[in-house]
């Protein structure tokens, strides 16, 4: 049994206006408008911790099941935050082992592309990582970096995994995603970690206590990278039921 997930109707034209012409929408809007809808409503445990402002790095687990839009989680996390949350967001869809797929990537390029304008989200290359994105990649996470500098008291979003995960299981993210995180939360950003997951009919959020992310001194850029990841990941681990916490349990 899962929760009914639907769209209010005036919103489908009414976003592919914006899609094919332009101008800027309010996620947060139309992600309250989604959650309105949702039956049964959204669960959020610990609300005394969603932040009222910023500087915060809001980081949380891809929650995957088949059926399950990934969208869902940005969506009710732009509902619950009373502010604006600037997201890092895919930059394509991969559909593998589809015989569509190169139509699929082609096509979602392009609409994923529209989204980030409309929204004001920083784009980024599909995970796993591939050999042809690592310009991008690299182009991408300057971006991310340069908006979070040029706007220091503004809610970041970010899902360290950056795709599905089998069972939606949690799981190590790429390499480069700890010390991404750590430069962040260098630039003075406590990270807040969230879990996202159905529970008993409802889809629920679970906000922990923001921390300061820091690793020991000394450690090469590798190990570095690991022990952030290994910090970020345990964080979000703790607000998940135990199926789901993987190599973090």
């Amino acid at each position: 049994m899962f929760p009914d997930y639907s769209y209010p109707p005036c919103l489908i034209p009414s976003l592919a206006a914006s899609v094919l012409f332009g101008g800027r929408r309010s996620f947060r809007r139309d992600g309250q408008m989604c959650l309105e809808r949702l039956d049964p409503p959204v669960r959020v445990y610990c609300p005394e911790n969603i932040p009222q402002s910023g500087a915060c790095l809001v980081t949380f687990n891809h929650y995957y099941r088949p059926g399950f839009n990934a969208w869902w989680m940005a969506l009710a996390l732009a509902a619950a935050v009373p502010v604006d949350i600037h997201f890092a967001m895919t930059g394509e869809l991969t559909f593998p082992g589809k015989w569509y797929a190169p139509f699929g990537m082609a096509g979602s390029r392009w609409l994923l592309r529209r989204f980030s304008k409309i929204y004001g989200f920083t784009s980024m290359p599909p995970m796993p990582p591939r050999k042809k994105d690592v310009a991008a990649r690299a182009k991408s996470v300057r971006e991310f970096l340069s908006y979070a500098h040029g706007h220091p008291q503004a809610v970041l979003g970010l899902a360290p995994e950056g795709g599905d995960q089998p069972g939606g299981v949690l799981n190590w993210p790429s390499p480069g995603a700890g010390r991404f995180v750590l430069l962040l939360a260098e630039q003075g950003f406590p990270v807040l970690p969230v879990g996202m997951a159905e529970e008993n009919g409802e889809f629920c959020l679970h906000f922990g206590v923001p921390y300061r992310l820091q690793v020991p001194r000394g450690l090469d850029p590798e190990a570095k990278d690991r022990a952030a990841a290994q910090l970020v990941m345990s964080a979000i681990a703790s607000q998940l039921p135990a199926r789901l916490r993987g190599f973090f349990g």
